[in-house]
């Protein structure tokens, strides 16, 4: 016999009577991780003002370029001020060594004597690269010429990072599902947002155009890490990077091999977005081997090690598409102006409602960008 009772369907699942199924647990989609912030750690120390600043330095070079081969014996070089009376030079094209018997920092004119320990004289031209060796002085000379670096002064501007969060009273007096206190979860959602911003700056931060240090109309802002690089900005096609329209092993290996020569560093940071991973997971797609006992299929590299460094991998949604950051981690600290990491700061109330902000006050320092490089330019 059928069913003739009241039933759910008979009452109407919008009708009062029936109690709402609602579940407790609020479901996130947005990104907000944030990887890069992540990789770095907290920093030792705090910036100490709006304006912060650090210093840099470097040993003597040890190699020039040829500016001019006046003669077979007297070479012009772009700064001769590297080299000294009794340095053992060798043209890199050649293998040939040389040894500089005499030296015009004037004219950065160096006379030298060639083919020096029977080493093979060989013809190079103008703009060939000279490596110092290293000087032999005579017994009981006098002290050869004084050469040094000075060091120089880096400097970042702290920027404001701000969201407002109001509740009326009402809101905050009515049972919520899924929330226990309305403005504690405002809290925590804006905080999200400022944190993802904040990574989004370190890597794509810039100063504005004028009055950097901001002012009642200029909203200050900090550089970040993209703005910072200039020594080693390698674009595929251009130079001696080969031409690709995506990221490939030769590339990177290339590029670790110029950071590595031009800097004492050690980069142990590879950052790029979502494409560019794609591509450093192929690296070692043709060497997989799977069984019949294998019940996964990995596809995914987060380490690559190389003659020249063993180096995360870390996907960030911020990197630019076509780019490929490649960063000593040991080099850079994301910092809060002192006592102004980010915090709730409640507002004077007004009416009806409760009102604050979420605030927070940070910089980048970013030490020895000549250790840090980028690959821009693939397109596939």
């Amino acid at each position: 016999m059928a069913f003739t009772g009241k039933a759910t369907y008979s009452a109407g699942s919008t009708l009062p009577e029936i109690a709402e199924d609602v579940s407790d647990l609020i479901g996130i989609s947005s990104p907000h991780e944030t990887p890069l912030l992540d990789a770095l750690g907290d920093p030792a120390r705090s910036a100490q003002a709006t304006l912060h600043e650090w210093l840099e330095d470097t040993l003597v070079a040890n190699t020039d370029l040829v500016a001019d081969v006046a003669s077979a014996t007297s070479w012009v070089f772009v700064s001769a001020a590297k080299f000294r009376v009794g340095d053992l030079v060798r043209i890199d094209a050649t293998g040939e060594i040389a040894l500089v018997t005499a030296a015009n920092y004037t004219t950065n004119t160096l006379t030298v004597t060639r083919g020096y320990g029977e080493t093979t004289s060989g013809d190079f031209v103008d703009g060939d690269a000279v490596t110092i060796l290293g000087n032999a002085a005579l017994e009981g000379d006098d002290a050869s010429v004084v050469r040094f670096t000075s060091r120089t002064r880096q400097k970042n501007y702290t920027q404001i990072f701000s969201s407002t969060v109001e509740i009326s009273g009402s809101e905050l007096a009515v049972r919520k599902i899924g929330v226990r206190d309305e403005l504690d979860y405002q809290k925590a959602q804006r905080t999200r947002e400022l944190l993802r911003d904040l990574e989004n700056t370190v890597i794509n931060g810039v100063l504005p155009d004028a009055n950097p240090e901001g002012s009642a109309t200029v909203r200050r802002t900090m550089r970040g890490i993209l703005s910072f690089i200039d020594t080693n900005v390698m674009t595929q096609g251009e130079g001696d990077v080969p031409e690709s329209e995506f990221l490939t092993e030769e590339i990177l290996n290339l590029a670790l091999r110029t950071i590595w020569q031009r800097s004492g560093a050690g980069v142990d940071l590879i950052v790029v977005n979502g494409r560019e991973k794609r591509r450093i997971n192929a690296f070692v797609a043709t060497n997989r081997r799977y069984f019949s006992v294998n019940e996964s299929f990995k596809d995914m590299v987060s380490s690559y090690e190389s003659d020249f460094g063993n180096c995360r991998v870390v996907v960030s949604r911020h990197v630019p598409l076509g780019s490929v950051l490649l960063l000593d981690s040991s080099r850079i600290s994301v910092m809060p102006l002192a006592g102004r990491s980010f915090h709730y700061r409640q507002l004077a109330t007004t009416g009806d409602r409760e009102a604050g902000q979420m605030l927070g006050e940070y910089t980048l320092e970013f030490r020895n960008e000549s250790a840090h490089g980028v690959i821009n330019g693939f397109t596939a």
